[in-house]
């Protein structure tokens, strides 16, 4: 038990944090803030991180610096985020596919994900469209899903790596469908898209953000979109459920966090300037012309979706027996 002037003395301690921890938010930032993407350049992440970035980079008048750290299921550059300082100068843009599923396919990960993280702000979420490479004779997804079915296994498909949104979205499609693909996992929706244009691999559920472009220029063709609704941008693509594959859903979100520990006064000024950033004028609409619906969430909002969405995946991930390569 506390004597009395032990007691007197942690009052005092914890009273002078909280000046010490407003003035360090105060005067946040001081130098170039890096904001690790875990995936190559290109991806859905990549272009929120930057678009986000570029804009906190007026407002905050220092440099925030993208860090592209690919490999590993998100699993490097989640690892340097970690292990960072709490300060607010390394931070972490993470799909949820890696957020809340990497905890259920790997046995063992350099950090705990409930433990080593400050939750920041869910930031922005999309669908995925159901892409095609134009030499695979199909053009609906009952087309698809009958060939798939006739070649079990023969068909390649991308994704961005195990755990990523395009790796789960597929994983959904093939289990609702009784299809089998050959999964080529990647370091990142950028590379994963650049092959299935190229036509080394024929099939990959891609983020509107990143496809949109290919679509429209017929490179690729979308079959459908994995939405609850048609998304404005395709209105002449069905969703996945409508063209033929009734209860299918997916969307992935984006998540910014920081190291374990940071001060609560410095969180609540990121996630203030985070949303500021979000849905400023030129990033909405500069976000709605790709597909990205922006959220902007809490810190807590953020935390209940990881401890939902972590769950969540757990149940499908041992149900599919989902497993790392």
């Amino acid at each position: 038990m506390l004597s009395r002037r032990q007691t007197l003395l942690a009052g005092l301690s914890l009273w002078g944090a909280s000046p010490a921890a407003h003035a360090r938010a105060d005067s946040y930032p001081a130098r170039p803030i890096r904001l690790i993407v875990p995936y190559a350049a290109g991806g859905n992440s990549d272009v929120i991180a930057r678009t986000v970035g570029a804009k906190l980079t007026q407002t905050l008048g220092q440099p925030v610096i993208i860090d592209n750290r690919p490999g590993a299921s998100g699993i490097i550059g989640s690892e340097v985020v970690a292990k960072a300082a709490p300060d607010g100068y390394t931070l972490l843009m993470i799909s949820s596919g890696n957020l809340t599923t990497n905890p259920s396919l790997f046995e063992t990960l350099p950090y705990d994900t409930a433990r080593d993280f400050t939750p920041i702000s869910n930031v922005a979420y999309t669908t995925y469209s159901l892409n095609v490479h134009p030499s695979l004779p199909v053009r609906s997804v009952q087309e698809l899903i009958a060939l798939a079915k006739a070649e079990p296994g023969k068909i390649d498909a991308a994704t961005p790596g195990i755990g990523t949104g395009g790796h789960l979205a597929l994983e959904l499609f093939m289990s609702l469908s009784g299809t089998r693909f050959t999964q080529v996992h990647y370091k990142g929706a950028g590379p994963a898209l650049a092959d299935t244009l190229s036509g080394q691999t024929k099939v990959i559920m891609d983020a509107m953000s990143t496809s949109l472009r290919h679509l429209r220029a017929g490179t690729i063709r979308a079959l459908g979109q994995s939405g609850a609704v048609r998304s404005s941008l395709m209105p002449d693509v069905p969703t996945i459920a409508e063209a033929g594959l009734p209860g299918y859903e997916y969307s992935v979100a984006n998540a910014l966090l920081g190291p374990a520990g940071m001060p609560p006064a410095l969180v609540e000024k990121l996630q203030a300037e985070v949303v500021k950033a979000s849905r400023s004028p030129d990033v909405l609409e500069k976000f709605a012309d790709l597909g990205i619906v922006v959220t902007a969430s809490t810190p807590d909002e953020l935390t209940g979706y990881m401890k939902a969405e972590t769950a969540k995946w757990a149940r499908i991930i041992r149900a599919a027996n989902i497993k790392p390569d």
